[in-house]
């Protein structure tokens, strides 16, 4: 990886001065679906983010038994779905990186690109969030940024709110829940729709859909 290039390749759109407050959603997104949307657009409103970057894995550490489409298709199939959304863009950085996608490792790298006055908050839903000590070097990561947690209401709601005030206070981490805008979404169900010729335009964005279908993807 190299840093110079992955700087110059946001400069050539934005001024990565002005920005301060950047959102990362991590993930497969094998495919993209209006779920991951919706969180995006409401932690951005919600809690003032500049962008949100989607940075799709090249190697997710919780699914390396488990087969992934191509990094390219899942890239462009956020391309496509993010192309005329303001505030949401879809980031290689995961995918031009080699071994498993770390997020400590990655939210390091944004700190190094973006500088010490941006403000990063990782983007995580309720299940992963409860999770979060589990990951790798959890201490480190849990310290490096902000996190913004999508939630809706009566789901594990005391559970979440439990674990949110340990973090807070073992870890002196900000965190903010955010009640989003709950679609429910399956990726399994996507692609059973995809390989059965259902439409699915209910669950991914309709350009998205025709991606998919022009590229033959999720067939058998």
């Amino acid at each position: 990886w190299n840093k110079d290039s992955f700087r110059g390749k946001i400069m050539e759109t934005d001024n990565t001065a002005a920005i301060s407050r950047i959102g990362i959603l991590g993930g497969t997104f094998d495919p993209v679906h209006l779920g991951h949307i919706n969180l995006a657009l409401d932690c951005r409103e919600k809690a003032g983010l500049d962008r949100v970057l989607f940075m799709p894995a090249r190697l997710q550490p919780f699914k390396l038994d488990k087969k992934v489409t191509s990094g390219e298709d899942r890239l462009n199939m956020l391309k496509e779905a993010l192309a005329d959304v303001e505030g949401l863009e879809a980031s290689s950085y995961e995918l031009d990186t080699e071994g498993i996608s770390y997020t400590y490792l990655t939210i390091r790298a944004m700190r190094e690109i973006y500088g010490s006055d941006a403000h990063i908050y990782f983007i995580m839903g309720t299940d992963t969030f409860l999770k979060i000590e589990t990951w790798k070097n959890a201490q480190e990561l849990l310290k490096s940024c902000s996190y913004l947690v999508g939630s809706r209401p009566g789901y594990r709601q005391e559970e979440l709110q439990l674990c949110i005030e340990k973090i807070r206070r073992e870890y002196g981490t900000e965190v903010i829940n955010i009640e989003n805008r709950q679609y429910d979404v399956s990726s399994t169900e996507i692609r059973r729709r995809i390989e059965n010729d259902i439409p699915c335009t209910d669950l991914i964005p309709e350009r998205v859909e025709r991606y998919i279908r022009q590229n033959g993807l999720y067939k058998g």
